[in-house]
């Protein structure tokens, strides 16, 4: 098993969350306005659904699918634990880690991008500040999120309320990886805010209520993904 999607150029992380507009059906729905939107655009667009919904996403669409979390377990006797060679059976090619709404510590995000690693998935790992942001560099993951907690689900950006932060952010991270994606997140709602966090040196964003409570998130994802076109 390999990693068959490269994440190549600026990429639009879709984070589904547990809201009921992204399960079931309609997962399947908003993963296919996803699909659309990096068909239209050629950008890169992966979506991240709730674990029970990985596999029928991943058979209904042709982008990358991550799974919201997974454990630092190996193979064995750990009941009730999400283990990364399940997510890649199910159809996953990656992995969001340290989420503000799931936290882990440090030991653990070295073990689950290690496992990540072993299993032939792409780490995606949140940082809250530059200085996690640096020390989550050194551990190597495929992807940083920098996303203050206290502008999740806002609608105030981070790209726009703290500029400072994400430039900060890039300068440091990129100073002990260089080769790791940095993404922005938190309050990320318009196309408008799009373009800031990419105009700033970010390589895309990570969204989800501006898109999975969007009445119309075909329209949202397009417009979107066109920034992150017309920014660069």
């Amino acid at each position: 098993m390999g990693l068959i999607k490269p994440l190549r150029g600026s990429l639009l992380v879709v984070n589904f969350k547990t809201y009921l507009e992204a399960t079931g059906k309609r997962a399947i729905d908003l993963a296919k306005s996803a699909e659309k939107a990096a068909r239209d655009s050629g950008v890169s667009v992966i979506v991240a659904p709730q674990f029970t919904d990985i596999k029928p996403v991943s058979e209904n669409v042709d982008i990358t699918v991550f799974s919201q979390h997974l454990d630092p377990v190996k193979p064995g006797a750990y009941t009730g634990r999400i283990l990364a060679e399940a997510v890649k059976s199910a159809g996953a090619e990656g992995s969001l880690l340290n989420h503000s709404e799931r936290r882990i510590g440090t030991v653990e995000i070295n073990s689950c991008v290690e496992r990540c690693e072993e299993a032939d998935l792409y780490s995606l790992v949140c940082a809250d500040t530059a200085q996690a942001g640096v020390e989550i560099a050194r551990v190597k993951p495929n992807i940083i999120a920098v996303e203050p907690p206290d502008l999740i689900g806002t609608g105030i950006s981070v790209s726009k309320a703290r500029p400072e932060l994400i430039t900060d952010s890039l300068q440091r991270i990129r100073s002990v990886n260089s080769t790791v994606k940095v993404l922005c997140g938190a309050g990320i709602t318009t196309s408008e805010d799009v373009s800031k966090a990419i105009q700033l040196g970010t390589e895309g964003v990570l969204v989800a209520s501006s898109v999975v409570k969007s009445k119309n998130p075909d329209i949202v994802l397009s417009d979107m993904a066109n920034a992150i076109v017309n920014a660069k």
